[in-house]
């Protein structure tokens, strides 16, 4: 119902929350509103959820739609209701002059992601570690980011994909799963070779950025240089400091006018894009609930016996 605000107020689960301007259009090339913004992440909410419980939660906010401009949001914004789950922890890099600590939110449930929906946070990122008793511990996740440069696309972040699979089966086995950013590259995830060191992530992801492209000199490059980057794929093991963030699977991306999602995927598709045989792509919120049926590739991360 109405608040003399002119925001509706609705009930999702055992919350209560007021949303406002539900066919504001956040995507112009599509004229996806944000109701239907709303309509995707609780589709989704059952595989989304499992990704953000315990990681803080960073936010990047297009209040005008996609086709204006955005902001990255680390704090709890000003007004949140007072059922979101927050932490205060000391700001990374914080200094003279800067903030020396950052109040980040938690999405614990549905209702959580329709309020980020509704202040137009279309994209979730989260670190690699989760907060446990107030306190961050070791990453339980290596996130490898395949970022192409320009001719390079997919295509070659495919091939590079299957190396960087088949080199951590050799030396870390266990669950290794891709995901197309909702951009223009890929990341894989896979558990953190040494759960209880904080820098063994980011240490093993740079060994192996440096072992791959010193084999595979004329498709991947390890340093961020762009002049570097020119038609490969550039590994980015930074991902993996403390202080990173990586957009979240399942979570929309605000890069385009269109709505795309960082949407896991089969090997299969990934082998059949690295053979030329089907080419890979970014997926539509639609497209990535259609999949739903077929299950959740990220749950593997999670099972012992995977």
């Amino acid at each position: 119902m109405p608040d003399p605000s002119g925001a509706t107020r609705v009930s999702v689960g055992d919350r209560t929350l007021s949303v406002s301007n539900l066919d504001k259009v956040l995507y112009p090339e599509t004229g996806t509103t944000k109701a239907e913004v709303v309509h995707y992440l609780t589709q989704v909410a059952p595989v989304l959820l499992p990704q953000l419980r315990d990681r803080v939660v960073t936010r990047v906010r297009w209040p005008h739609g996609t086709g204006g401009p955005s902001f990255f949001e680390k704090n709890v914004p000003a007004g949140a209701p007072a059922w979101v789950r927050r932490v205060t922890l000391p700001a990374p890099g914080s200094g003279r002059g800067s903030a020396t600590t950052i109040t980040y939110p938690f999405v614990d449930d549905v209702a959580g992601l329709v309020w980020l929906a509704n202040l137009a946070a279309l994209e979730l990122h989260t670190h690699q570690w989760r907060v446990l008793d107030g306190a961050p511990v070791a990453p339980d996740r290596l996130v490898v980011d395949l970022d192409p440069g320009s001719p390079a696309g997919l295509a070659e972040c495919a091939r590079v994909a299957l190396l960087v699979r088949d080199t951590l089966a050799d030396v870390a086995p266990g669950p290794c799963v891709p995901v197309t950013s909702g951009s223009k590259g890929m990341q894989l995830y896979a558990r953190s070779p040494d759960p209880a060191d904080p820098d063994a992530t980011r240490t093993f992801a740079e060994a192996l950025a440096q072992a791959l492209a010193s084999g595979h000199p004329d498709l991947v490059v390890a340093r961020m240089t762009k002049n570097l980057r020119g038609g490969k794929v550039f590994l980015d093991w930074s991902q993996n400091t403390r202080a990173k963030t990586t957009i979240c699977p399942y979570s929309l991306r605000g890069k385009h006018e269109a709505p795309y999602v960082a949407a896991p995927r089969t090997w299969d598709e990934v082998e059949a894009a690295a053979a030329g045989r089907t080419p890979l792509r970014q997926l539509s919120p639609a497209e990535v609930v259609d999949r739903l049926v077929d299950g959740d590739p990220m749950a593997a991360l999670d099972d012992p016996d995977a």
